[in-house]
């Protein structure tokens, strides 16, 4: 299918971005203020964005334009319209897994963690067995990611979740350092 092949091209697309977005670290004040100018500036001098747009506005069931236009706002770090759209792909596709590991990576990168979280624990109960071998790294980082938030509150699913991550990446070197503090 045409659609999966462009899913699957942008959740690669996407997973180089969500590396380095996972490194990087900013002030979240100054961050917050800087991202939203940077969207605003970005949303109206994007012409992907303004011709995806239309694109959709033309045909709202065209999922495949839907998809791009979240990958547009995504490269443009216009996280609030990422997930909105991301949450209309997946509205449209219910079961496409990519489209919940990207809302999450918007949401992370929007500093709203319950959120994110949610949209991981969708994301890892939507993966189909046929899809488990070629999404390990995002099933790795998406139990990760629940067992970081679930340290405190409860350790012992966070230890499940941990171990779940190691067993899809055994080399994630920050998978490895949570699971020794967890299980120490």
């Amino acid at each position: 299918m045409n659609i999966r092949n462009l899913f699957t091209g942008l959740m690669l697309a996407g997973s180089v971005g969500f590396v380095s977005a996972q490194t990087t670290q900013t002030d979240s004040a100054a961050g917050t203020t800087n991202a939203a100018a940077t969207a605003t500036a970005t949303q109206s001098a994007n012409p992907a964005i303004d011709a995806l747009k239309k694109q959709v506005e033309a045909n709202p069931k065209d999922t495949e334009a839907l998809a791009k236009l979240a990958g547009a706002y995504q490269e443009a770090s216009d996280w609030t319209n990422a997930i909105d759209t991301w949450k209309k792909v997946s509205a449209a596709v219910p079961d496409w897994a990519p489209s919940y590991y990207s809302q999450a990576y918007s949401y992370q990168n929007a500093k709203d963690d319950a959120n994110a979280k949610m949209a991981y624990e969708k994301y890892i109960a939507t993966v189909k067995p046929e899809e488990v071998e070629q999404n390990k790294k995002n099933l790795a980082y998406a139990y990760f990611y629940i067992a970081f938030s679930e340290q405190q509150s409860d350790p012992d699913k966070a230890k499940e979740h941990i171990a779940k991550s190691l067993q899809y990446d055994p080399t994630n070197q920050d998978a490895v350092k949570l699971s020794q503090a967890l299980n120490s």
